[in-house]
This record gives C-alpha cells, structure tokens and sequence, in this order.
C-alpha cells in the first residue's frame, strides 16, 4: 500500500478524555501501517508521540473560547495550504475546511433549541458553531462523517438534509489491554486506599470531562435526596478535568459536602472502576459516553440517563438502570435510592447486572479490534486520490 499523509486537527488533547484516546489510537494505527500522521492542536497535555506522528501546537487568540477556534482554525488551514500536502483531513472538533468529521459530539443546533433560550440564538457564539456544523453536514458540502452512534444520524439529517452515503459507523471500541481484569476484592481495596476511604464504603464513581454535561449536578442532589442512614457509609467520586468549585459548593449547601469526593483526571481509572460498587453517569445529553461501556466492561452495575447513546447497551445487556427521558430529578432520585439498597442488601441482581455487562462488552470488544477508524480513513484517503 502506498504510504498516506493524514492531517488530524483537534482543539485541545489530554490523555483522559475518550475523543482523545480514539484519535491517539487511530493516529498510532495508521502510523504503524507505515502512514504519517500530523496532528494540529490549540493545547497539548500529556505524552507526545513519536515516530510518523508529528504534534503542532498552535494556540488560538481572541476573547472567547469560539474566537480561540477560529483563529486556531485560521492558522491551520494555512499552514495546510502553504506547507502541506496531505491525503486526508480529518477534524475531531466541529470546522470548515474538512475531508472527514470524526462526529463524537451530539448535534449542536438540535441542543440550542432544546436546551437554550431564544435569546441565545442571537449570540456571536451561537452563530458561529451553528455555521461550522452547516459547513460540514450540508447536503452541498462533501465531508464524510464517522459516527460512534447512528441514533444522532437522524438528527442531524432533519436539521440538514444530509445524504445517507457520507456517514459511516464506527462500533465501540474497547481496549483488552486498558480493561484487563483483576481480583475484585484487592481493587476494591485499592480504590478505597487511594481515597483514604474505610474499607466500608459503599461508592460509587462517576467519570468524565465537563462536569456539568456529565450531570454531576444532577447527581449531588440526587445524593441530598437520600435518607441521611443511607447516605452515612456513602460517597461519590466524581473524575475529570473541570472545575470543581460549584459543585463542592452545592454539595455543600445541600448537606451532603462530605460525601462527595472530586479528583481531577488519572490513569488509574480501570482499576478504580473494578472496586466501586456502581457507576453514576446521569448526563444531560452525550453523543455516545464511552464510558459506561467501560464501566459495565469493569463489572460495574451502571446508573446512565437514556439520553446518552450508549445508554442503549446498559438496556440490551440488562447491567443496570436507565433514567428515561424526559429527565425527571424525582427519578433519578427513586433509581438512586433503589440502587444503594440493593449495593447495601447485597441483591442477586447485582451479581446478574455485573456479569451480563461483562459478557456484553466482551461480544462488542470482538467486534472493533481498534482498527475500524484507521481502515474507512485508509479507504476515504484512497477513493479522494482516485477522485483528483
């Protein structure tokens, strides 16, 4: 095979976030299948990677973060126009200029009518991410999409009438090496000494980049919803890369300060995972959330809203609990409760959930070995030189 030059662009990279990852994996796939790889990013924070990857930091300025990625979309295509040429340009964050969109967030016009107020569809901001959606999904543009949830497809095709032919599925992915299992009894006592916890605790953890979006709120007052006996031997862990400060002040204000735990992100997450006794992911609205499927791949009974797309795989392997939609507060508040008591009482279904979301994720690891992104890249690349 002839060798190929990707240009992958990304606003910002860290090492624990799972767009992140799936760009890391896939640059290192190509890489290793004699491909070069330059990857273009505002901010870089973690491990560089070597050999046929090539990292160019190039920070945005302006005011406000969405002026910060124009100006970093600016300099990229640039550089690209006058420096590079490549086979392929794949964007993992929403802008013009694209051969691939790698579509791990949900559709943005879809949540600014649903979510927002009109008045926020007058802003700058709102304008601007708005037109580099319709420059990607257009039925006049040519960008081909990569989805991790085909549930999203329809979405986007009722805002903006794009042809079936340019999305392409990806299956979840799930790393054998990142999910090796170990002795639950010593992780659990891992998780617990890592947080300075009595070997008691009942905990359960949730995880993710952006806090609010994760619903991190939702679940602090779910947690102050709890019967104070019920609450004394509990605690959440929540981690990720954000702001703590609001949500300790509203656990605080709520009463229940003590018995929420926030920890920015680390790599330990897979063992941590193994030693709790449920995850918590009530998010407001996530595009996949690959998360739970890691967490159900740890044994983890899971606790997710249905308006996560993989909330769909809790439901079909039956390891755990999904809050419908619409999203009601007094029903997370019940499934909590009902969760806990079940963690307390020691209930057969625990065992049940763990085991068939392990047996689940075990059928999804089989079918996505880690290559699929890096294959329908190899082909996009291939068909777009045949094309010129």
């Amino acid at each position: 095979m002839v060798a190929l030059k990707f240009a992958f662009l990304i606003f910002k990279y860290f090492p624990y976030g799972g767009m992140q990852r799936d760009m890391a994996r896939t640059a290192s796939r190509l890489a290793a299948a004699g491909h070069t790889v330059d990857i273009f990013a505002m901010s870089w924070d973690g491990e560089v990677p070597q050999g046929n990857i090539q990292v160019h930091i190039l920070p945005g300025s302006g005011w406000f973060n969405f002026q910060k990625y124009q100006d970093f979309i600016r300099q990229v295509q640039t550089r690209i126009a006058h420096e590079f040429k490549f086979d392929l340009v794949v964007g993992y964050n929403r802008m013009g200029g694209l051969d691939v969109y790698f579509a791990a967030d949900p559709c943005f016009i879809e949540r600014a009518h649903r979510q927002r107020s009109w008045l926020y569809r007058l802003t700058p901001r709102y304008r601007w991410f708005q037109g580099i959606e319709q420059a990607i999904f257009s039925p006049q543009a040519d960008t081909q999409i990569l989805m991790v949830d085909m549930a999203e497809k329809a979405v986007f095709q009722r805002w903006y009438q794009t042809q079936d032919d340019r999305f392409h599925y990806i299956p979840p992915y799930l790393s054998t090496e990142r999910l090796q299992l170990h002795d639950r009894a010593e992780m659990r006592a891992y998780l617990r000494n890592a947080f300075d916890l009595p070997q008691d605790t009942i905990l359960a953890l949730l995880v993710g980049s952006g806090f609010y979006m994760k619903g991190l709120d939702r679940a602090v007052q779910a947690l102050a919803s709890l019967p104070e006996a019920m609450r004394k031997h509990f605690k959440l862990i929540a981690i990720g890369q954000d702001k703590p400060g609001p949500f300790i002040n509203m656990a605080r204000k709520l009463g229940v300060g003590d018995n929420l735990i926030i920890s920015r992100g680390r790599p330990d997450i897979p063992q941590l995972m193994q030693g709790a006794d449920f995850y918590l992911h009530p998010a407001y609205r996530e595009n996949t959330g690959l998360v739970i499927l890691e967490a159900m791949a740890s044994g983890l009974p899971v606790l997710a809203t249905a308006s996560c797309g993989y909330a769909l795989h809790v439901q079909a392997a039956e390891a755990g609990s999904v809050v419908p939609v619409p999203f009601e507060q007094a029903t997370l508040n019940r499934m909590l409760q009902e969760m806990l008591s079940l963690v307390q009482g020691r209930d057969a279904q625990l065992d049940a959930w763990r085991d068939n979301g392990l047996h689940y994720t075990r059928g999804l690891m089989v079918a996505n070995d880690g290559s699929a992104e890096a294959l329908i890249m190899q082909r996009l690349a291939q068909q777009k030189q045949e094309r010129t």
